[in-house]
């Protein structure tokens, strides 16, 4: 078995070890109980009032027309998932270092689904080049190109710019563990050995898309050695990203929709009731002066009036 083949193998096992524990974690998330409401105001969609507020405040708001629609909020969620808007509003200097990074990732995972596109189509026989017959082929290396070359530049400079802020600012010092740096100069590595790969020896992308068609057809190609590092570094980035904090990409969509907007009202004989129900028949698994064990959930909120207080000895 030759070195080509473990590289293969390496590949396609990445994809399939990200592709599985994001979608087992997902599922996880997905059947976690009800989170308590945020009730951040405004909601995405509602009209602008001069104190803030929303119409959460309005007398029986629930049996009123609810102005968030989720098209309003799905726009408002990509937004900010592509902007890093809240980050920019707080600390521009740290969203300067931080956006480069996180665009340079953005871009790398399109160029690989265009090499997937690019792989399928050398395998169907279009030509992907300046020169194709077919339009589709002269946009797709074009594309190709732009993202490519966009991502692995604009990644690096993220990276490094993060690494300096680190260092520098005594603030981002204090609460960054070595982890963070180990994971900056990972991510670097990444990105500068796909810049270094593009520059010295594959300046159209026309090997490692036909890696890709290799990696479709499973037949035995062989490759550069700067080409394999970078293959070799972003499969290991794939099978490394669900240990680090980058499940954020996940959990990110269900803080949004599930926990920050979730308006829907608690109406008897609903599914949100159903789901609140069940938690409240959950048993107590902790004691204090005011709530002890052995009793639901349902019960001790029922039993314990407001404003009572324990008793002090």
């Amino acid at each position: 078995m030759g070195e080509i083949t473990w590289l293969h193998l390496l590949v396609y096992f990445s994809y399939l070890f990200i592709t599985g524990i994001y979608a087992w974690r997902t599922v996880k998330y997905a059947r976690m109980p009800v989170h308590i409401r945020w009730e951040l105001y405004p909601l995405p969609g509602e009209k602008e009032r001069n104190y803030g507020g929303s119409y959460l405040e309005e007398m029986d708001w629930w049996e009123r027309y609810r102005p968030g629609s989720f098209i309003r909020k799905l726009i408002h969620f990509v937004t900010d998932y592509l902007s890093f808007r809240q980050y920019y509003e707080r600390n521009k200097g740290y969203w300067f270092a931080l956006y480069p990074m996180h665009l340079g990732f953005y871009l790398v995972f399109i160029l690989h689904i265009l090499m997937l596109f690019g792989g399928l189509a050398l395998v169907f026989g279009m030509s992907v080049s300046p020169e194709s017959t077919n339009i589709l082929g002269v946009l797709l290396y074009y594309v190709t190109l732009v993202v490519g070359v966009g991502g692995f530049f604009i990644g690096s400079i993220g990276c490094i710019f993060l690494l300096i802020k680190r260092l520098t600012d005594k603030d981002q010092r204090a609460f960054t563990p070595p982890m963070y740096y180990f994971n900056y100069l990972f991510f670097l590595s990444m990105f500068a050995s796909g810049a270094y790969a593009w520059l010295l020896f594959d300046p159209s992308f026309s090997i490692y898309r036909e890696f890709w068609e290799s990696l479709l057809t499973v037949t035995p190609l062989h490759l550069d050695a700067a080409t394999a590092v970078h293959v070799v570094l972003f499969s290991l980035f794939l099978i490394y990203m669900p240990f680090t904090r980058a499940m954020h990409y996940i959990t990110k969509v269900f803080t949004f929709f599930t926990v920050r907007w979730n308006d829907s009202p608690n109406f008897r004989g609903s599914n949100l009731e159903k789901k609140l129900q069940k938690l409240l028949n959950e048993p107590v698994s902790w004691s204090a002066p005011h709530i002890q064990t052995g009793k639901t959930w349902g019960e001790v909120a029922t039993e314990v009036k407001y404003g009572d207080e324990p008793e002090v000895k």
